[in-house]
Order: C-alpha cells, then structure tokens, then sequence
C-alpha cells in the first residue's frame, strides 16, 4: 500500500483526530513554525497510545494532560509516513493557513482602502470623517476585505462625490446620460457614473447600505440606516437622488406661482382659498414653477401648517413645510424660489437634527433662521416639559449660544410649543 494512502487511513483514526487539529491551530497561529508543545486534556487511550508511540516515553492512564512536542510529531509523520507535519496536515485537510500573514496582508488591504477613502475631496467634511472611523471600527472594513469587497468602498466615496451638493459632482463627458432636473439626480444614473453599474444602488445592496450610512451620518449625525423603504427612499431624497420623483414631495401654503402651465394655474387657485398643496418632484421638474412670493417661511412640522391654513389666509404668507429633513422636491422648490430672488425664513424642531437641517439651509440657500436663537429656545423651554435630546450634538452656526444653552439643558423644545409666536410673524 502506498505511503500516503497508508497514512491517510491510519491518521484518520480516534488517536489522532484531536492531536492534529490542535497541531493545525497552532501551526496557523504561528505561521507554521514547528517548535513549541500541544496537548490534550482528558486523553482516550487510544489518543494515550499515540503520544506514547510518537514520544517514546510511557504516560500514566491517570495523566490529566499529555503534550507532544511539535518536532517529536513531524519528525515521527517523517519516518513512519516520508511526509512531514506541515506536508501531512495539507494532505489530510488541505494546506495550513498562515494567518499571521493574512492578518497582516488584511490589515495592508484595509489601510489601502482608508487610505483612498480618505483622499476624497469630501475627507474635509465631519459627517464623511465620522462615516469612514465607523465602517473601519464596527468591522465592517474588515468584512468587505474578507469577502474581496474592499472596492465597494471606493465605489461608495465616488457615490457620495457624485451626489447634487457635492464639489464638483458631475462628469466632465454628460453627452449620453440622460437629463435630470438641476440638483436632482435619478438612482440609475448616478449608480451607472460612480460604478458602471445601473442596478449598483438597487434596496438591499451592500453599496446601497454604506452609502446610505453615510448619508444618515450626514443628516442626523448617526449612522443608522432606516430599515423601512420609505424611510430608506427619503435618505436617497434628502441628498437628491431620486428613486421615484413622485414620491418626493413637498407640502406648501399660500405659495403662487408665475408662469403659464397647469401646475402653476393649481398652485395660484390653493393659494387664492388658503388650501394646502403637495407638489411632487415629477411636477417640479415638467412644468417649472417660480414661486412668487418674494419672502417665504419654512417649518418643519405639518401642524404648523394645518395652523397657519387655519388663520393666516388674509395676509396670504407664504409657508413651506419639509415634513423631516428636507426632500429634493423642497430643495428645487426652494432653490429655484432663492435664484429667482425670494428669501427664506427657515426653522426646525429646537433638537440636533433640526440644527443640521437649519445650518444647511443656510449654507444651501442662504436662508435666515426663523425663531431660532438661543433666547426662543430658553423662552420655549419654560412653556412646558420636555424630551432629553438624543443623537450626536451639533453647531449651530448663525447663534453659537443656542448650541450652547441646548447641551446644558439636554431638552428637546418641537416646534409646535412655539405656535402662537409663530403664527404672530405670519400674520403680521
């Protein structure tokens, strides 16, 4: 019989089954260095034989734990079988693993990784630093890596790069996409310019779940990602690209507009009688619409809305709700609104998010805050109790002092405390 047909019968045996396994896990640990000792707690008397027959030294049926040195077992494989321990191993169950050194050819492939990550031109921005210390420390870097994923990283940057806001997001070659509204980009689209891949950003895509991350650290300050479609499809929205421009919507009030097409004649009818109005991204985008008031206040909250439709219909104020975090419906109402020379009055919840989404609005737009100082704010909070603030804490900007004065009260004030003020500024 064969010398490697013998042994693989013979080292199959109970005797050996656990002596080799613990020499593989120490050969792997060690990079396949044959020194050092293995052992076996609790030793059959088969396996008792076969370390008396490797050693050459007798061990007591009564020992707690036998231990072979490494080189007593490669060197007895050698002779019996003409193939050492490593040789044998590899035979048996395939080659041993050196996983020292795929430790370290991971670590250079997660390094490699960070390292191009971190050459973005987003690499200034807080959110995008805060994103990528997260994918590298909840180990999902090291998954990717594992799985031969580690470009999907770079695929996510240039995602993100691409995104209407972003520096400088679009191709320098536009000639064969299709055309989009201006700040609005369709999912497809954007997918096929980062990765050539029209179905890259397609729900449940691993692509999909870390650009979605970054985007909920840049809106909320977390990385959390919506497990809900809508909530998934409004994250897509809040950064303008768009899986259905119809379900990008945006509620207003008392918003005319100028210009001869269908959409314009329903939005000066809704403003004539005081009606609230939803306009959809699709709308926007096929017949333009310039709003034509020249001052216009936005809320975050539809009561504030529903309140207004209730009692400021004399004085026609213009009032846009963003129901959350802005949609890419809002933001080309709104910017279109800005270019045409309107100015905007804008408010949020008195929480973290409402200050990011504030500090962007006027970074975005331009827009002056509404009732958003630090005075409101403490005013506010004496009118009643209040939820802790939650998320990662933020600036604000235009009053420094409201950040502030929020950390040291740890309170949540929503807006619709603040009804009465602000339906007295509407009204006025």
């Amino acid at each position: 019989m064969p010398a490697e047909r013998r042994a693989d019968d013979e080292l199959r045996d109970e005797g050996w089954a656990r002596l080799l396994a613990a020499a593989r896990r120490r050969l792997e640990r060690t990079g396949g260095a044959i020194d050092g000792d293995i052992g076996l707690a609790g030793a059959s008397e088969a396996e008792r034989r076969t370390v008396i027959g490797i050693t050459g030294r007798y061990r007591s049926e009564t020992a707690k734990r036998l231990t072979v040195p490494l080189s007593d077992l490669d060197g007895y494989l050698h002779d019996r079988y003409g193939t050492g321990l490593l040789a044998t191993l590899g035979l048996l169950h395939g080659p041993v693993r050196d996983r020292p050194a795929e430790r370290a050819d991971e670590e250079a492939r997660r390094e490699l990784a960070l390292k191009s990550a971190h050459s973005s031109r987003l690499a200034g921005q807080g959110w995008f630093a805060a994103w990528l210390e997260q994918v590298a420390a909840d180990g999902t870097l090291t998954r990717l890596v594992r799985r031969g994923d580690a470009p999907l990283l770079d695929a996510a940057v240039r995602v993100l790069e691409r995104l209407p806001g972003s520096p400088d997001p679009f191709p320098s070659d536009q000639s064969r996409l299709p055309p989009h509204p201006i700040g609005v980009l369709p999912l497809p689209v954007l997918a096929e310019w980062a990765t050539g891949d029209t179905k890259a950003l397609v729900s449940g895509t691993p692509l999909e779940q870390l650009v979605l991350r970054a985007l909920a650290q840049r809106t909320g300050g977390s990385s959390a990602v919506p497990r809900d479609r809508a909530g998934r499809r409004a994250l897509w929205d809040s950064a303008g690209a768009i899986a259905d421009d119809l379900a990008s919507q945006v509620l207003v009030l008392n918003i005319g507009a100028e210009g001869d097409t269908v959409v314009c004649d329903w939005l000066r009818d809704a403003a004539d009688f005081g009606i609230p109005f939803r306009l959809t991204l699709h709308q926007l985008a096929t017949d333009p619409v310039v709003p034509a008031a020249r001052t216009i206040f936005v809320c975050e909250n539809p009561a504030v809305l529903r309140a207004a439709a209730g009692e400021a219909q004399d004085t026609g104020a213009a009032l846009v709700c963003t129901e959350g975090i802005p949609s890419a419906a809002c933001h080309k109402l709104l910017g279109d609104a800005v270019r045409a020379g309107a100015r905007l009055y804008w408010r949020a919840d008195f929480d973290w998010v409402g200050l990011r989404i504030t500090a962007d609005a006027v970074a975005r737009h331009g827009a002056r805050p509404w009732r958003m100082t630090a005075a409101d704010y403490t005013a506010a909070l004496g009118e009643g109790e209040s939820t802790p603030l939650a998320g990662p804490p933020t600036a604000s900007p235009w009053d420094p002092e409201l950040a502030r004065v929020m950390r040291e009260s740890g309170s949540t004030v929503m807006e619709e405390r603040l009804l009465p003020v602000l339906l007295s500024d509407l009204t006025r």
